[in-house]
């Protein structure tokens, strides 16, 4: 194995670092002030009107949203550096049904992949021996229980509600994990991933990076996400903007609250059509719970849409079979809806 270091110094490199770090916590103070004085007297708008509350929630949440994005996948990119993809499957691969499971589980908070990575990732499993009861294990966690969406739930409503989050994505990973693993699915994988084989060896190329260069890479792919998910977000807080101003909180709790036994399926049903990533769901949440929808039909609403959705599903159909996609969807959308369920007895009963 060939070794490359990469070696750079600089103490106004980390003179720079403090500095951002500085205007990010003076940004994060000043942003509910300068929201409501933007809302109230610049415009200037009426407080407690629909209009006047709808546009105070967005000029907040966008900076809000932002700051968080850009501070804490900095920070989650740095660890995540240490867990490539490849480091990922050769963890998982050899290791027993329910140790691989769990863990497979617990590493898709810390190395999350969007949607458009299930094919690849779902073939390098494959290839590197990783059992398929693992592998979906690994799937279901990635996208649902996203680290943007767990910090940005604990910055928005606390860390009950971003722990609840974490331990309702990790019990579908596992119990989904599980159960397709027990169900022997394997010949409902796509034929032509069982043909692909691996790439030549040759030598590998490993590059130490220095704690410089992982903070600008860091940044370098947090600048590039916030990019790429950027009109999901702005789309996420219009519409949570809309809600919270317009929408009477008597309607969401008929629908949604409480009262209603069938919330729960009912906001799954309407979240699978939906597209979002985690980040991009956090303003809706935000703003349901503020019109009174139940914290555990809130939460599947959530995962339907980050776990489930129909183009995740398009993609997936790439690389499995109808059976196996459909008992993929039947497990997923089974521990969602329980999820739903049991989270709204804990709270409310």
């Amino acid at each position: 194995m060939t070794t490359l270091a990469v070696r750079r110094t600089g103490v106004p490199f980390w003179f720079g670092v403090g500095a951002v770090v500085v205007a990010w916590a003076i940004a994060w103070f000043i942003a509910a002030p300068l929201a409501s004085w933007l809302t109230f007297e610049i415009l200037p708008l009426e407080p407690g009107t629909p209009l006047g509350d709808a546009v105070a929630f967005f000029l907040y949440d966008v900076p809000k949203v932002l700051l968080l994005l850009l501070g804490i996948v900095t920070a989650v990119t740095l660890v995540r550096g240490f867990f490539p993809p490849e480091k990922v499957r050769g963890v998982l691969a050899g290791r027993g049904e329910v140790v691989g499971t769990v863990g497979a589980a617990g590493l898709g908070i810390v190395t999350p992949f969007c949607s458009c990575s299930a094919v690849p990732l779902f073939i390098g499993f494959v290839e590197a021996g990783v059992p398929l009861g693992v592998t979906f294990a690994f799937l279901i966690s990635s996208p649902m229980v996203n680290e943007v969406a767990l910090v940005l739930l604990w910055g928005l409503f606390g860390p009950w509600v971003a722990l609840v989050y974490m331990a309702a994505g990790l019990t579908v990973a596992i119990v989904g994990g599980l159960v397709i693993g027990r169900l022997h699915l394997e010949r409902y994988v796509a034929d032509y991933v069982w043909e692909m084989k691996v790439a030549g060896a040759g030598q590998t190329l490993e590059v130490r990076l220095t704690p410089e260069d992982r903070v600008r890479d860091a940044w370098a792919y947090t600048k590039d996400l916030v990019r790429r998910i950027l009109p999901y977000i702005l789309v996420g807080i219009g519409v949570g903007a809309f809600i919270h101003g317009f929408v009477p909180a008597d309607l969401v709790m008929a629908v949604a609250g409480p009262g209603n036994p069938l919330a729960v399926p009912v906001v799954v049903l309407l979240g699978v059509p939906l597209y979002s990533n985690a980040a991009g769901t956090i303003p809706v949440v935000q703003a349901l719970l503020g019109k009174g929808m139940a914290v555990g039909t809130t939460l599947a609403f959530m995962m339907a849409i980050t776990a489930i959705s129909l183009p995740e599903l398009i993609i997936l159909r790439n690389v499995m079979k109808t059976r196996l996609l459909a008992v993929f969807v039947a497990i997923v959308t089974a521990g969602i809806v329980a999820i739903g369920y049991l989270f709204n007895i804990l709270v409310y009963a």
